[in-house]
C-alpha cells in the first residue's frame, strides 16, 4: 500500500507555520548585556549605522538592486530596495542588535530588531535579501517562500553571482 501524499497547500501551510514559529524563537531573545540599541541610520547598502559602527544584518546578504531614491523625503532618501525596505520597517524607532561577530574593520554582524520583529527575516520574507548558506533554518524558508511567490529579487532579473557573497 502507498503512503498519500500530503496536498501541495498543505505543505505550504506547514512551511509558513514553521517559518512563523521559528522566527517567533529566534526574536523572543531578551535584552542582552552586548546588545546595543538606539536610533540606526539605514546606509544605502542596507547596512545600519548605530553609534558610530557599521553593523550588517544577521545570516542574510543583500544583494544590489537598482537605486531609488524619494525625493519627497525630508532628507531625501536613496539606495538599493532593501535599504528602502528596511528605512521604511525602521521608521523613528529603536533599533535593537545582538551582535553575533566582530569583524577586523570594526563593524558587526548582528541580529536587529525593531518592536520585536527580525529585521533579517522581515527583508527575507519580502525578497529583498538571500540567506547566505550558514543561516538559521527559518531563514532558509523564508527566502524559498518569497523565492516561490517571486517577491523582491525573485520577481526581477539580477546577475545571480554575487548572491552569495559574505559580508
Amino acid at each position: 500500500m502507498n503512503a498519500a501524499r500530503p496536498h501541495p497547500a498543505s505543505r505550504r501551510v506547514r512551511l509558513w507555520g514553521l517559518a512563523a514559529a521559528l522566527t517567533v524563537g529566534l526574536t523572543s531573545a531578551g535584552v542582552s548585556a552586548g546588545e546595543l540599541s538606539g536610533y540606526a541610520f539605514v546606509q544605502t547598502d542596507a547596512s545600519l549605522r548605530m553609534k558610530g559602527r557599521t553593523i550588517h544584518l544577521y545570516g542574510i546578504h543583500i544583494p544590489a538592486t537598482d537605486r531609488d531614491c524619494h525625493l519627497f523625503h525630508q532628507p531625501p532618501t536613496c539606495g538599493t530596495r532593501a535599504a528602502l525596505a528596511l528605512e521604511f520597517k525602521k521608521g523613528a524607532n529603536f533599533v535593537h542588535c545582538l551582535p553575533t561577530r566582530h569583524h577586523s574593520d570594526g563593524s558587526l554582524t548582528a541580529l536587529c530588531r525593531v518592536q520585536g520583529e527580525d529585521l533579517s527575516a522581515y527583508l527575507l520574507e519580502r525578497g529583498w535579501a538571500v540567506a547566505l548558506p550558514d543561516a538559521p533554518l527559518e531563514y532558509q524558508v523564508l527566502e524559498e517562500i518569497a523565492k516561490k511567490r517571486g517577491f523582491g529579487i525573485w520577481g526581477i532579473a539580477l546577475d545571480p553571482s554575487p548572491l552569495r557573497r559574505r559580508h
